[in-house]
This record gives structure tokens, C-alpha cells and sequence, in this order.
């Protein structure tokens, strides 16, 4: 790599933290807004205990790291930032739903996540669900609004995107292989997986909204098909990258820092990458993912450099 291009990767890397957080803080912003107490043209009232409960889940916390895809692809094709924002909305809210129906007793039964008692901790078993449902089906509400889109048929391309990432050919059904995979089902019995069947399960339970993200950002901002396609294939390689980074912070992470438990994997006999290749080939793997996903996006040259700064963020971080 020449002296240019080592420049180049510097100068992206060192505004990455900068933007990434920006996109947070008006995430937060926007996310405090919509779930305001007073109800909308549709609503009745809106519940106040499901209500905190649905804030306390969203709000406050987390990298906004969807969020900052999907603006970010927007930008690359010269989208509007606040169209943008509101599909990062849409997609954190369905991200938070998942997090919170994950740390139930009946799923993963955690007790923390980033670093303060889980949903139904701080409330009950069944307000984290009706919490969880609401903020499912509040995404749909968002990119259903003109605010998102003026052009209807932009808003349906969004909304069948999410939904087919979020549901049973994606984040859902990649949450079932993986409990069959813990022997959850089969009288207990564990159900190892090889290297080809656990990619696919992480690519749907993990990677699906990753990828959805960049490919609602390229919607959003009018992209053609071979754009939206070339994102499709960054976004793929970024969330395969998030789960192995994400697989090797547990098996090596220090939960203050994570803000959860960890070196819960293998007890639970989890289909990781870690658990088939060790920790040095997860590593080489998400190497390879994180240049897979540079070289999807190698068209757009500069203008897509902070989306390679978020690609290495992904490999690097710490929690």
C-alpha cells in the first residue's frame, strides 16, 4: 500500500469516531421523539408503563452502528441525511425489539446488557414482551411515513426489505437454528453445526439487519440496482464480520467492558466460528471479511471511505 493510500485509510479512520457518533446522538434524538408519550393520528393512548419500558430499551445506549450504515449509504449516493435517519430508526428499533425477546428467560436469559439490568429485569417478563412486540411493529410505522419518503412505492421497497430481513428467512428464523443448534428442541440434545450451516444461521440471526441497513440507506437515497447490490455485498461481508468479532468477544472479552456476560458460548454449546476454527481462525476470518467487504464497495472509491473505516471498526472493537 502506497504512502497515499496509507493516508488515505488514516485520515477515514481518524473522522470514523466523529461521525459515528453524530449519527448516534441524532439517532437518539430522533428515537426520543417518536416515542414520545402523546399519541399519533391512528393510536388511542399509548400505555405508560409499556411505553417506559419501550424507552428504557432504546434509549440511552448502544453505538447506533445500523443507524450509522444505512445514513452513511445514503450520503454515498447523495441521499438525504434526515430520510436516512429515519430508516436507521426503523432498523435500531427492530434491533432493540431482538435484544430485548433475546435476554428473556425463555431465550439467552441475561440478566445485563450494556452494563444495566435487561428489559425484564427492570420491568417484568411481560412487559419486555409487549415492550419487544411494539418496538417491532413501531419500525413499520416509521418507514410507512411520508417523513421517511415522500414516494409511496420508495417506503414499500423499505418495508418489505425489513421485514424479510427481521423475519422468518432472517433475523427470526437465524434465532431458531441457533437454539436447534443448543439443543433446545431434540430432548437436549445439541445439533453441531459445520462451517457452511453456522454462516448461514449468522448471516440471518446477526448479519441480515447489518445488511439491511446498507441497503435501505441505498434505497432511500435512490440508488440503482447495481449500487443497491454492490451495498448488498458490503453489507453481507459486515455482518458476517459483526457476528465473528461478536463470537470472539466472548469467548475473550472482560464483561465490564462488553457491558454483558461472557463465555457463555460454549457452555451452551453455541454454533459459533470461534467453536469450529479456534480463536486464530475466526481471526483469519474476519481478515477475509473485512477485505470481502472493502473490495465490494471498491467502486466508489473515496467517496466510500468511511464505510472501509467501519468495516475495520468492526474487526477492532471492543465491546
Amino acid at each position: 500500500m502506497g504512502k497515499t493510500k496509507h493516508a488515505d485509510v488514516a485520515k477515514a479512520d481518524a473522522g470514523f469516531p466523529e461521525r459515528l457518533d453524530a449519527v448516534a446522538a441524532d439517532t437518539e434524538a430522533l428515537l426520543d421523539r417518536l416515542l414520545d408519550a402523546e399519541a399519533v393520528p391512528g393510536e388511542r393512548i399509548r400505555p405508560a408503563r409499556v411505553l417506559e419500558a419501550m424507552r428504557y430499551a432504546s434509549l440511552g445506549g448502544g453505538k447506533r452502528f445500523r443507524p450509522f450504515l444505512a445514513v452513511e449509504s445514503a450520503l454515498l449516493f447523495g441521499g438525504d441525511r434526515e430520510r436516512a435517519l429515519m430508516v436507521g430508526a426503523a432498523v435500531e428499533f427492530v434491533h432493540c425489539y431482538s435484544l430485548v425477546h433475546d435476554d428473556l428467560p425463555s431465550m439467552d436469559n441475561d440478566d445485563l446488557r450494556r452494563g444495566r439490568p435487561t428489559t425484564h429485569k427492570a420491568f417484568d417478563e411481560a412487559t419486555a414482551i409487549l415492550a419487544g412486540d411494539a418496538l417491532l411493529t413501531f419500525a413499520f410505522d416509521v418507514l410507512g411515513r411520508p417523513e421517511t419518503h415522500p414516494d409511496a412505492a420508495v417506503r414499500i421497497d423499505l418495508v418489505l426489505a425489513l421485514a424479510r430481513a427481521s423475519g422468518l428467512g432472517g433475523m427470526v428464523g437465524g434465532q431458531m437454528l441457533d437454539l436447534a443448534a443448543e439443543g433446545r428442541f431434540a430432548a437436549g440434545t445439541p445439533q453441531p453445526l459445520d462451517r457452511d450451516a453456522t454462516e448461514v444461521m449468522e448471516s440471518m440471526k446477526t448479519g441480515a439487519l447489518l445488511r439491511f441497513s446498507c441497503v435501505g440507506g441505498a434505497i432511500v437515497a435512490g440508488a440503482d440496482r447495481d449500487a443497491q447490490a454492490a451495498l448488498d455485498r458490503y453489507g453481507t461481508a459486515i455482518g458476517k464480520a459483526f457476528q465473528v468479532a461478536d463470537d470472539l468477544l466472548d469467548a475473550e472479552g472482560d464483561p465490564a467492558t462488553v457491558g454483558k456476560a461472557t463465555k457463555k458460548d460454549a457452555g451452551l454449546h453455541k454454533a459459533t466460528l470461534v467453536r469450529i476454527m479456534g480463536i486464530d481462525g475466526a481471526r483469519r476470518a474476519l481478515a477475509d471479511l473485512v477485505a470481502e467487504a472493502e473490495d465490494a464497495i471498491a467502486s466508489f472509491g473515496a467517496h466510500a471511505d468511511i464505510l472501509r473505516a467501519a468495516a475495520r471498526f468492526v474487526a477492532e472493537r471492543s465491546h
